[in-house]
């Protein structure tokens, strides 16, 4: 099953890239850097959308080929519901979040900056949010509490 190792670690990597490049894409619009921004910005969604392939992948994989259920939380005591507060927080932005960012894109890209501006504000600390805990959820997962074989 080495092949289902791999999945984690690439997307806890791709959810940690695309929160260096949602940070990078804010401080450079802040400093006025329109083109370095869009770039950060499209970067984030292609890292966002390979990691959405990766993950689903990675689940229809374990799933269907395997016949493995979901990965168990091996975390107990005050950690449990610690741990399921921020995957459920996080599972329920990341499927909320998705369109709103392809939107948000859209209106970039079509330079229609007023109504991206207002939609960015509510839409990039979303994002950032749940790329940030899709980080820490493998961290709690897969390092801090490794489930025992």
């Amino acid at each position: 099953m080495q092949l289902l190792d791999f999945f984690p670690h690439f997307n806890a990597l791709l959810n940690f890239l695309s929160s260096v490049c949602l940070v990078t894409g804010f401080i450079l619009i802040q400093k006025g850097n329109r083109e370095r921004h869009r770039q950060a910005m499209l970067s984030a969604a292609a890292i966002s959308a390979l990691f959405l392939i990766s993950y689903l992948a990675h689940h229809s994989i374990r799933t269907y080929y395997f016949g493995l259920g979901p990965t168990r939380f091996a975390g107990e005591g005050i950690w449990r519901p610690v741990y399921f507060t921020i995957l459920t927080s996080h599972t329920i932005l990341a499927a909320a979040v998705a369109p709103f960012v392809l939107i948000t894109l859209r209106r970039a890209l079509r330079a229609d900056f007023e109504k991206h501006k207002k939609i960015a504000k509510l839409v990039f600390p979303v994002w950032l949010y749940v790329s940030i805990t899709g980080v820490i959820v493998y961290l709690m997962l897969y390092i801090i509490f490794p489930r025992q074989l």
